[in-house]
Order: C-alpha cells, then structure tokens, then sequence
C-alpha cells in the first residue's frame, strides 16, 4: 500500500477516535495488512493507542504488537488488564509472545502465564537470553518421522495445516526426537507416496544449538540461502526452528545499532521521533563526554611542541589537513574490518594477515597522498622543506591510521567488545593526537628546529 493512501487511512481513523467510535476504527485497522496496521497504530498518540488496542480484535492486536518495536509494545500491555493481555499473547507466534513476556516485570509474565490455555510452547523460550537461538525459536513447527513414507509426511502437513512460509524445509526426528535429516515440500510431492523419508531426507542439516548467538544464526542462513534453521538442545533434541523473517528482524535490528554506534551513539530502543528529547540526550552525552577528554590529548600534544610552533609558525597551517586525512583512513579500515567481522570474512586468527595487508594499503595510500600534500604545501608557503615535512608526516600518518584502524577492530572482538565503539569519532579522536606527535616529530628532526 503506497504512502499516500495510508495517510488518508490515517486521517480516517483519527477522525473515528476524535468521534469516540471504537468499532468503527478497530473496522479500519483490521481492513489493513499487520505491516500498515502497525505502522498506522505507530502514528496514533499514547492516549489513543491505549484507548484503541482493547477494542480490536485479538488477532489484529497480536499482529501490531509483532510488529511494533519491543519497547513500544511493553509501554503498551503494561496498561492494559491482564485478560486483555492474555487474549492478544494467545494469539501471537511463541517467539513474539516470548520477547514480550520478557520484557514485563516477572510477576505480571508469571500471571499472564497462569491464564494462558496453553503456556507449554512459550515457556522453554523464556529460559534463553534474548540473543541467543533457543529465545527467537519458533516451536509452531512440524516435525516428520524417519519411519513415515512421502505419502503419510504429505497427509501429516494437510492435517496441520501450516502458514506458507513454514512448509519449504521439514526436519525429520527419531522416535525420541532427535534431528536426523531435512527434506523440502518439492521432494515429498514427487517421491513415490511409499517412499520412506529415510531414503530422500538429507542427513547432512544445518543446525545450530539454543545457546549461539543470533547473529551466528542470521550469518548461516543467508550464507546457505537457508529458509528456516533448525534449533537442537544438547541431547540433539529438535527444540525450534528459526524462520527467514525472523533473520531479517534480527539484520535489520543489528544493522540500525551498528549505524548508531558508528556515530559515537548509544542505540535507541525505540524510533527516533518516538524518542524524547531527555533521552536522545542521555543517550549521546557519554560517549560526547568521553570524545571531548580525549580530544584533550590534541591538545596536551601542542603543548609539548608548543616551542617548536612558536619557532615556525607555519607549521600550524597544515594540522588541519594532516590529522583530518589520518582520521578519513583509519575510519576507512575500520569501516572495512567491521563490515568482514560481521560477515565472517575476517576472523581473529587472522590478525596478521590483516595488519600485514592494510600496512601495504597504508605505504601505497600514503606515497599517493605525500605527493599530493607536497604539492599543496610548496604552492602555499614556498619552503621546501616544510613541504618535505609535510609530505613524509601525511605518509606515516596515514600509514599508522590504517595499521591501527586494521587492529582496533579485532582487539575489541577478542575482548568481547563491538567493534563498532572503535569507530567513527573513537578512532578519529585517537588519530588526531597520534598524528600530531608524528607531525611534530618529523618536523623536528627534518627542519631541525
């Protein structure tokens, strides 16, 4: 549905709340898709959502709260009664209800719990971190017997009667549950209906265990092109299985604190402009705090060299230039390193390797950028030899940024950091001061002053 129409919805649905017409707005949302439903849900104020979400259907309420940022959706069940709650929560995917259950203070989760006819398919996922496999399985899920023929498999997914996109892949279980194989709905249709699912399963599954962390499971399945991840207990056990849409939920919420952590951010919990002010502050004044002290290094470095300014004054012309290209590299590899972390196309062991080959990257950039500066510094003061010394400081500056930029990254995945906090502005702050010291330095020792 394009934008324009569902502003218009919008207007109309506002129009029934200012009229007190509940039945005719809850209409209006469930003629929608649960994409529309919850992006127009979003745009209501507090005081509406509130007054709204009770009067719609349970079904309608489930699908805007799966949709709806987390924290949003807990705001939203904390006023509600928990009948209310316990209808919607019945209604959800196990995974969903699990987060949102998770995110209520333990007595209001234990009572909602004790209401629902059937907890059973919720509970085990609350046992998980909310990172990790075994919390964002779903357990709505068919799993087949080795003994069965093609024919029993295709009769068993007729009787369960699954959402489309949970049928492409079945997992195939032993007699105490254990993962055996995987076979695709294609195969199963044009198999001979007397073929046991032992001789057209694939035994070698992918599958990870309740304990790897999501971003393990989103890198397997969009490495193998998979659509669903089978999820094992220690014993082998199928516990779960994780479903493609809930991957790119995981993507999508990892990629958007990556971008906010680039930027020297903590990440919002919830969308920007349902963000308040007090909060986008708090948010970003600590790592503005810890930038501005660091910053300070710059200027403990021009003290020291305080003499050396004063001597040449023209030394001063070309800081600018120097730290803020030392800066742009190390950001770059940075950039770079994280993006191969994430995809696990660099790993920790492979340090050297790395460092080794930005070192090359670095000597061939900064060749490049000291002709180009000794170009600019000669036209600008017409001294040779502090062009000299611009030219050699922009090469070793650059040099040094992308050695570091390279290392920065993997120091902080080996002590379990985001490689993310050693970026943008962190990395630009620690260039800044080392490369003034380089600067200063070479100035010295080539001027001799």
């Amino acid at each position: 549905m394009e934008s324009f129409a569902l502003e218009g919805i919008l207007d109309q649905l506002r129009s029934a709340l200012e009229r007190d017409d509940l039945s005719g707005a809850a209409a209006i949302i469930a003629a929608l898709r649960p994409p529309d439903q919850a992006e127009v849900f979003a745009e209501l104020q507090d005081r509406e959502q509130r007054v709204l979400l009770p009067e719609l259907h349970p079904d309608d309420s489930a699908d805007i709260l799966e949709e709806l940022d987390d924290e949003q959706a807990a705001e939203l069940v904390a006023v509600l009664s928990t009948e209310t709650v316990i209808r919607i929560v019945d209604e959800m995917e196990p995974d969903e209800a699990a987060d949102l259950l998770g995110d209520m203070p333990r007595d209001r989760a234990t009572a909602v719990l004790a209401g629902w006819e059937d907890p059973y398919a919720v509970q085990p996922l609350l046992l998980h971190a909310d990172d990790r496999a075994g919390r964002f399985v779903t357990s709505d899920f068919l799993a087949l017997r080795v003994r069965m023929t093609a024919g029993e498999a295709l009769q068993a997914i007729r009787e369960w009667q699954p959402d489309s996109g949970s049928v492409y892949y079945l997992f195939v279980v032993d007699r105490l549950g254990r993962l055996l194989g995987v076979v695709n709905l294609w195969q199963l249709v044009v198999a001979n209906p007397r073929t046991p699912l032992s001789e057209i399963m694939d035994p070698e599954v992918i599958y990870v265990r309740v304990g790897v962390d999501q971003e393990e499971c989103a890198r397997l399945m969009v490495r193998y092109d998979l659509v669903a991840l089978p999820v094992v207990n220690g014993d082998d056990t199928l516990v779960g299985v994780v479903t493609f849409d809930d991957v790119m939920e995981v993507l999508e919420d990892e990629a958007t604190e990556d971008i906010q952590r680039l930027g020297g951010a903590q990440p919002l919990e919830r969308p920007y402009l349902d963000t308040n002010v007090l909060t986008l502050a708090r948010k970003r004044i600590g790592w503005l705090l810890l930038l501005f002290l660091t910053a300070t290094l710059t200027g403990s470095v021009m003290r020291l060299f305080e003499d050396l300014l004063q001597s040449m004054v023209a030394l001063a012309v070309f800081v600018p230039l120097l730290i803020g290209t030392g800066g742009n590299a190390g950001s770059q590899t940075t950039a770079i390193l994280i993006r191969e972390l994430a995809t696990g196309q660099v790993e920790l062991g492979d340090a050297l390797r790395v460092w080794l080959h930005e070192a090359a990257v670095g000597l061939l950039l900064g060749l490049g950028m000291a002709v180009v500066a000794y170009t600019r510094a000669i036209t600008w003061e017409s001294d040779p030899a502090l062009a000299l010394t611009v030219s050699i400081a922009i090469m070793g500056i650059v040099l040094w940024a992308t050695s570091i930029g390279s290392l920065l990254p993997l120091i902080a995945a080996r002590l379990k950091i985001d490689p993310t906090v050693v970026s943008g502005p962190v990395m630009s702050t620690l260039v800044d001061a080392t490369g003034l010291f380089i600067y200063f330095s070479i100035a010295r020792l080539v001027l001799g002053l």
